[in-house]
């Protein structure tokens, strides 16, 4: 009876250590779609009163949590009665990651011109202000509903074949830490311009230690943004590629002379490319039809 207690014990502690060393491997696979998503955040959450900053943000959080509560069952549902689904599903959204990734380098080089409409908060009533942050915040929620489709599939695919109680464990870690992780470092990012402030009006000598600091953390915000972006979009196309050189079969062997990391990096700059000329044709098509009609 008692050898038998302890041989659970053991099993539980084996199932715990797979599970933390799958749940690393998860989150590695979906670190591209993690520097995205912090990135896109980011520059969501900014733009705000000081005072209102976080308020949205935990709104976001908050929306990304009940994100995740609505795809992880249907995931999980996917995974033990339709797992080809999760295969077929994963390859779709590499799709969308390297046309996301391929969009913003064409966006870069190939820049359009965007209607400025120019918001000042002081012009604006409370009841509007308060209207705005509820549009911002959706338009978030909606975008983090996206990524989290994409991290939870990307994290399913790396433990599929595995039993359904080890998947939801594992995947289910991956969501959590996602979340949290990625809007705890979006906190710390959108307040680092405060703290600067405070830094900087510790002191009245213009060559103090907290006035340097305060004023490089000012400045330092909208690098770190774009940095975020640059990385997260260079990580789109790497994991992508990555999903593509893996589960696409012909694709095994495409470019194998080369550093893997090169061979997913050109994969996803590549099929992104085919699916950003695919929209453009599209919504050229789509222009001239109705401009006829």
């Amino acid at each position: 009876m008692a050898s038998g207690f302890f041989a659970l014990f053991d099993d539980i502690a084996a199932l715990m250590d797979d599970v933390v060393v799958m749940s690393k491997i998860s989150t590695k696979k979906t670190a591209g779609i993690l520097g995205d998503d912090l990135a896109v955040n980011a520059e969501k959450a900014t733009g705000f009163v000081s005072s209102r900053e976080l308020p949205v943000l935990w709104a976001i959080t908050k929306g990304s949590f009940l994100n995740k509560l609505i795809i992880l069952p249907i995931a999980f549902l996917l995974s033990a009665f339709a797992p080809w689904a999760v295969t077929w599903a994963l390859i779709l959204g590499a799709v969308y990651l390297a046309f996301e990734g391929a969009e913003k380098i064409y966006g870069f080089f190939v820049p359009h011109e965007h209607a400025k409409v120019e918001t000042k908060p002081e012009n604006l009533s409370k009841e509007a202000i308060l209207k705005n942050e509820k549009t911002k915040i959706k338009s978030a929620i909606l975008t983090d509903f996206i990524l989290s489709v994409e991290i939870v599939i990307i994290a399913l695919g790396t433990v599929l074949g595995r039993p359904i109680l080890f998947q939801i464990i594992v995947v289910s870690i991956v969501a959590i830490i996602a979340t949290v992780g990625v809007y705890g470092i979006v906190a710390l990012i959108v307040r680092m311009d405060d703290f600067g402030y405070k830094l900087v009006k510790l002191s009245q000598n213009k060559k103090s230690i907290s006035k340097l600091i305060g004023n490089f953390l000012i400045n330092a915000l909208p690098l770190v943004i774009k940095s975020l972006s640059v990385i997260g979009t260079i990580a789109l196309l790497l994991v992508s590629g990555g999903i593509f050189v893996h589960n696409i079969e012909f694709l095994h062997h495409f470019l194998e002379v080369l550093p893997s990391i090169l061979r997913d990096f050109i994969v996803g700059l590549l099929v992104g490319f085919a699916a950003v000329l695919v929209v453009k044709l599209f919504i050229s098509v789509k222009r001239k039809l109705f401009a006829e009609e």
